[in-house]
């Protein structure tokens, strides 16, 4: 009879959500930790791709988790994402937005409902207190460190083509800002052209050959990402203009793809700039300490990363720093 009684009341628990993965609450030694992943397009970038790969194979039953992924190049259906991970009784919510804003609300539904939240990648402009952990790049410091590096090359004149990534993201962001506050600062500096090609080669292309039929003149292009400096190269390239180390046209990308830092060596591209897509395994080892009570001892961690110059990148550069 006892036991008759007991099986009735697991049952009755587990169908108010007092049993399983719901918030953590309840979950036992050995179950598998139910995390849900909402990341960018694993599509838009090399970039992305990599992150997405390492996230994949961190974010196993063989590691100790139940994992499920959405993916949106869009703020409202990431939002959704979150919303019906809640709902599913995730443990964790692994974000990387789409846009900064807009999240709050979300959040703290999370909040409440016993989920934690950890942001990958990109930052956004929420309390804190929303969020157990932030692994991001400081997409703010990729872009000075590209400036500075343009401001190095002292020319007379910097007449610069800006393809910038989708509007209102982390990395959009804090690349323009830099090159913005240049530009602003400085009388020799001006833009020829500032548009979004949202990641995209193809959409860079368009912008560059443009630029080139409307018979305005430039010597640098800052492509937000290493995608739209390809694509900015191919319309060089149609137009026989010449790019790269000691020729006509600088090239400036971002992300640091393997492909794109063999074009660098050969002084085909002048700059890239890392972003490291390698967050997963901080993640998991934030995660664990959660797990098992501890305090994290920072709320913001900063991936380390570095800005590639053709002139002085070694083949161990491209091997070890290429995505």
């Amino acid at each position: 009879m006892k036991k008759k009684l007991l099986s009735l009341i697991l049952v009755a628990c587990m169908a108010v959500g007092l049993v399983g993965c719901g918030g953590g609450d309840g979950k036992k030694s050995g179950d598998l930790i139910k995390v849900g992943i909402i990341n960018n397009d694993p599509n838009e970038s090399g970039y992305r791709t990599a992150n997405d790969k390492s996230m994949k194979e961190m974010f196993t039953k063989e590691n100790g988790y139940d994992a499920s992924f959405a993916y949106s190049l869009k703020n409202d259906e990431q939002i959704s994402s979150a919303k019906k991970f809640i709902q599913d009784g995730c443990d964790y919510i692994l974000l990387s937005a789409a846009d900064t804003a807009g999240w709050d609300s979300v959040l703290k539904d999370a909040q409440n409902a016993g989920v934690k939240v950890i942001l990958f990648d990109r930052t956004i402009d929420a309390d804190e207190s929303l969020y157990e952990a932030s692994i991001v790049s400081d997409m703010a410091k990729e872009g000075e460190t590209a400036v500075n590096w343009l401001k190095g090359q002292n020319l007379s004149e910097y007449k610069i083509i800006h393809i910038q990534g989708v509007m209102g993201t982390a990395a959009q962001k804090g690349r323009s800002g830099a090159l913005d506050a240049q530009v602003a600062a400085d009388a020799n500096w001006s833009l020829v052209t500032q548009q979004t090609a949202e990641w995209n080669a193809e959409k860079a292309q368009q912008i560059v050959q443009s630029v080139i039929d409307s018979g305005e003149s430039f010597n640098v292009i800052y492509a937000e990402n290493d995608d739209m400096a390809k694509g900015a190269v191919a319309a060089l390239d149609k137009a026989n203009i010449s790019h790269g180390v000691g020729k006509d046209v600088i090239i400036m990308g971002f992300d640091c793809n393997k492909w794109a830092l063999q074009e660098l060596k050969a002084q085909n591209w002048n700059y890239d700039g890392q972003c490291n897509p390698f967050q997963a395994s901080y993640i998991d080892e934030i995660i664990k300490k959660l797990e098992n009570g501890e305090k994290l001892s920072q709320k913001v961690v900063i991936m380390d990363e570095k800005g590639f110059d053709a002139t002085t990148i070694t083949d161990e550069d491209v091997e070890n720093y290429g995505i």
